[in-house]
């Protein structure tokens, strides 16, 4: 792991490095995290136009569940951020062994929380589609779609846990990878599964391709299949190759309690902020679902074309995770705040373009995503809605991996409590039954730029300088 012994190197010497040296690490730091994150989405974007290309109901019937989906996958990021964020603070401390033995821990719990969130996810899996309001012609598809998903909530505790992990000890180019490479499995594995055996012309030559046919069914479970395998890799590269994690015979079997009460007070607020907008996403769909098949399928392919835009930001606020911990691990507080700032001037530069990207090319977009005319209008509209507010949202989104590598966790779960439901929920039933999806989207658009100066104002009161991880 020659990447990460040279990025600790530069960590633990940042005060050494020049302003213009600082901003070339986060940038060194942010890049894997954000080609991840691109790759995702544009795997994403190859995985919607999949489904899309069996009609607005398959959108649909993935979508109405999508809320549901991000909260279970969102308490699997908690628990994992509960302990990599120690993991950073002790890195940065130059406390390689009992950064070790917090990944030791770890990994028993994230186990056996998997296995309680995929249980959980199983029994729910039959009523959800019908409490979220979903009509009949999409239910027992968004049913299938989440129990599958449900089932492979073990491994994808494991390779968030994994992740964050070698991310937190400096090693972002593994994970980084190593998520690409599952983007890259999970549409090969849709392409085998939704679609039946076809025959396909190839250059003058006839091909027949096999396929399952299995339709969104088979979107669940080239997903979980993807998850699997990437999380089977990740945990090699964590607890076999990487220098800081690797867990050695004989050593670190004594239990350590201390590790899961820090834990719980990072990831406790974490899960409870996930919660909370997943609970809000939820919501949002209760909202949206009565507007209609049309209203639900593009709303869901808004969320996925929107995402092209977002992503980058959370990859640059993994790498400000990386370097506040860090930084704060070694007792260095004023170069944590600065880390902290130039991670956001950074996140809200490249959201910004991505913005105004996203106002003029979002007929293309919707283009490769739907055939359906009456979808890819209706998404065009609101998707430029929300392009103003991207500026915003990077704000949020950096700042909130700034404060989560400080271990402050609780104040920002409840700006996200007051954003969601005092503004964005209200506002949106509100407008909901006046304009329609677009109303919907209207709320969304203020409420992230209300969210995005909450957390600003929270960032230059430097409160979270004083949180004490280790």
């Amino acid at each position: 792991m020659a990447q990460e012994k040279n990025t600790i190197n530069w960590l633990n010497n940042s005060e050494k490095l020049s302003f213009r040296q600082q901003i070339k690490l986060v940038i060194r730091l942010s890049i894997p995290a954000i080609l991840a994150e691109i790759t995702s989405i544009v795997m994403q974007y190859i995985d919607a136009a999949m489904v899309g290309s069996m009609g607005a109901k398959a959108s649909a019937a993935i979508g109405l569940i999508s809320s549901s989906s991000w909260l279970l996958g969102g308490l699997c990021i908690s628990a994992a951020t509960g302990f990599s964020v120690q993991v950073a603070h002790l890195a940065g401390a130059g406390r390689k062994n009992e950064a070790r033995d917090v990944f030791r821990h770890s990994l028993v719990f994230g186990l056996v929380f998997g296995v309680l969130l995929s249980l959980s996810g199983i029994l729910i899996s039959p009523i959800l589609p019908v409490w979220l309001g979903g009509r009949e012609e999409i239910t027992t598809a968004a049913s299938r779609y989440f129990l599958i998903f449900s089932c492979a909530l073990p491994a994808t505790q494991l390779r968030q846990l994994a992740g964050s992990m070698l991310q937190c000890s400096g090693d972002m180019k593994t994970p980084g990878a190593l998520n690409i490479i599952m983007c890259i499995l999970d549409v090969f594995f849709n392409f085998l599964l939704i679609f039946p055996t076809r025959q396909v012309d190839f250059f003058g030559f006839t091909l027949t391709i096999v396929g399952a046919g299995l339709g969104v069914a088979g979107a669940a479970l080239g997903t979980a299949l993807s998850e699997i395998v990437t999380a089977t890799f990740m945990l090699w590269a964590a607890c076999i190759k990487s220098d800081y994690l690797k867990i050695k015979k004989g050593t670190g079997r004594k239990r350590n309690l201390v590790y899961y009460k820090k834990a719980a007070i990072i990831a406790l607020p974490v899960a409870f902020e996930h919660i909370v907008l997943c609970g809000a996403q939820v919501a949002q769909t209760h909202i949206t679902a009565p507007l209609g098949t049309v209203a639900i399928a593009a709303n869901t392919l808004a969320v996925t074309a929107e995402s092209l835009c977002y992503m980058p930001g959370y990859g640059v606020g993994t790498a400000a995770t990386t370097l506040v911990g860090q930084s704060l691990g070694a007792g260095k507080k004023e170069l944590a705040k600065r880390y902290a700032w130039l991670s956001v001037l950074l996140g809200v530069s490249i959201m910004s373009v991505m913005g105004v990207l996203m106002f003029f090319f979002s007929p293309y977009m919707f283009a490769m995503l739907t055939p359906d005319e009456n979808v890819r209008l209706l998404g065009t509209q609101i998707l430029r809605i929300e392009a103003f507010a991207e500026p915003f949202y990077a704000a949020s989104i950096v700042v909130a991996g700034a404060l989560r590598g400080a271990g402050d966790t609780r104040v920002p779960s409840i700006l996200n409590l007051i954003s969601m439901w005092g503004v964005r929920i209200t506002t949106a039933a509100f407008l909901a039954p006046k304009l329609g999806l677009h109303g919907v989207w209207l709320a969304m658009c203020g409420e992230l730029c209300v969210r995005g100066v909450l957390f600003l104002i929270r960032l230059k009161r430097g409160k979270w300088l004083h949180k004490n991880i280790i």
